[in-house]
């Protein structure tokens, strides 16, 4: 328990997954209902069952806030569901990520992310779209598109898992030739991957879009060039202290709309989730169209 201070927030409805990240959420669930116990707050618990019923539920919603309890497919389904609409999303992240709500400065700890539900401030941010399909944090293709592949297949989650999935895959992997057009710019550029990032992370920290900003309205490509094993301890830990723009095997570019072309279709993918995508990739960005809830004094 803590204590609440006055909030405009009158009717929460959390949309919680039960099973993303591979967590047991009935210890979350439990902390909510004690945290809210005694508030004079309105405010419901739904589970989700099926594939988008996330998104669903928070259509349908009246709340004035709905929060996504789950990792970053969860908290896209309910963003998704949320455009357009004036109520604001709210983020309990219990995923293997988390990209967007750490780019919020939302903590994994569930006490402090209530907290901030109810004393955090709202802003309008942006969201993206990549073939017409929305998207909130990233969408790449390459190694880290395989990656995610392999990791969703995984049955253990996790950093220490998705390294180890990202450590086997880069042996195995061929670089292609990718030809980017960023506001009518075109680049033809060696890669190893292209990520295409609404914010500054897949998650984790592991800033790859360092410099990404979620109220800019442009979109952030890091175009990272082959390399050798050997750099790899080098390029981690600029990935991991926000500065993968310094590292020369990285071209960072900027835009609103950005068509990626490859050698084919393939391995992609959006808010950490894999997909199968085509040779072309187009991503558009939609100003500050989604309303958020931040933690209170985090720079965006």
């Amino acid at each position: 328990m803590f204590p609440f201070t006055a909030s405009p927030v009158k009717n929460i409805l959390f949309i919680v997954n039960p099973i993303s990240g591979g967590k047991d959420k009935s210890r979350i669930v439990g902390a909510i209902r004690s945290a809210l116990s005694s508030s004079s707050l309105e405010y419901e618990i739904k589970m989700t069952e099926y594939a988008s019923h996330a998104e669903e539920l928070a259509r349908l919603s009246d709340a004035d806030v709905v929060v996504a309890v789950g990792g970053d497919g969860t908290v896209s389904e309910v963003a998704r569901g949320l455009i357009g609409s004036e109520k604001a999303l709210g983020i309990i992240p219990c995923g293997s990520g988390d990209g967007l709500a750490l780019h919020l400065g939302i903590s994994r700890r569930v006490s402090t992310a209530l907290k901030t539900i109810l004393e955090g401030r709202t802003e309008m941010i942006d969201y993206a779209l990549v073939n017409s399909r929305p998207f909130f944090c990233t969408v790449g293709v390459g190694l880290d598109a395989e990656v995610a592949r392999r990791f969703a297949d995984s049955p253990r989650r996790g950093l220490r898992t998705y390294i180890q999935e990202a450590w086997d895959s880069w042996h195995n992997f061929t670089s292609d030739t990718y030809n980017i057009n960023v506001d009518g710019q075109e680049y033809v550029l060696p890669a190893v991957f292209v990520t295409i990032g609404n914010v500054n992370q897949w998650g984790n920290e592991a800033r790859i879009t360092s410099l990404a900003s979620v109220t800019d309205g442009m979109l952030d490509v890091a175009v990272v060039a082959p390399f050798h094993t050997v750099e790899i301890p080098v390029l981690a830990a600029k990935l991991m202290d926000g500065r993968a723009h310094t590292s020369h095997r990285v071209t960072m570019l900027r835009g609103r709309k950005v068509i990626v072309r490859r050698s084919g279709p393939g391995a992609a993918h959006c808010d950490g989730d894999p997909y199968e995508m085509g040779a072309e990739i187009v991503a558009e960005i939609v100003p500050a169209s989604l309303k958020a809830i931040v933690a209170f004094g985090h720079r965006l």
